[in-house]
């Protein structure tokens, strides 16, 4: 049996945001396909996720707390060690992630937790483990000349490399902001890529 943690960042309900409509679409036939696999649902609006407090950095970084898989700091990096599969559902917001996601990325990425530090480099610990981005863009971002301006998925698919997760896909649902683009072809075509991953992730 595998855990799987579902990431939701999105200040749109489900029902209003394209991203999250392909989104479900891939966790329904996930469940279809692996009905014994945990799932956890953690939607960052919901959670009221926070920027980290003033004066609690050394919460991340000091061995002291470390051990406390309860701490309201740490929780969310132990959490996400003790996941096997990662969902991230978030649409690209002026051409990175959205801010409260990176206020999670900064929970999760914690030395001694998710990484270490090593006289050869930062290692990962988060080991075979893999993650999917499912996002949606306004252009076409996958490709020149505005792929060299989309730092989202850039960003995810880089931090879980660094936390040690290279087993890594991305499903885009593009154009959808461009007036000419038949816009649920586009959709669609995102839809069917999710079902197809979701059988096998």
């Amino acid at each position: 049996m595998s855990k799987i943690l579902y990431v939701k960042a999105n200040a749109k309900e489900d029902s209003e945001s394209r991203t999250f409509k392909i989104s479900e679409i891939f966790m329904e036939e996930y469940k279809k396909n692996h009905p014994q696999d945990e799932i956890i649902t953690l939607d960052l609006y919901k959670e009221n996720i926070e920027f980290l407090p003033f004066g609690h950095l050394n919460e991340l970084h000091g061995a002291e707390t470390k051990k406390d898989r309860e701490h309201p700091i740490l929780k969310y990096a132990y959490q996400f060690l003790e996941s096997d599969k990662y969902v991230i559902a978030a649409p690209l917001w002026n051409l990175s992630i959205p801010a409260i996601l990176k206020a999670y990325i900064d929970y999760i990425t914690v030395p001694g937790v998710t990484f270490n530090y090593t006289a050869n480099g930062p290692v990962g610990l988060c080991h075979n483990k893999k993650g999917v981005h499912i996002v949606t863009r306004g252009g076409s971002y996958s490709q020149p000349p505005l792929s060299e301006y989309e730092m989202g998925d850039r960003y995810i698919r880089t931090i879980f490399g660094f936390l040690g997760i290279t087993d890594f896909n991305t499903v885009a649902a593009e154009n959808l902001d461009v007036i000419e683009v038949d816009k649920e072809a586009e959709m669609k075509k995102a839809m069917d890529q999710a079902l197809e991953l979701a059988k096998n992730f």
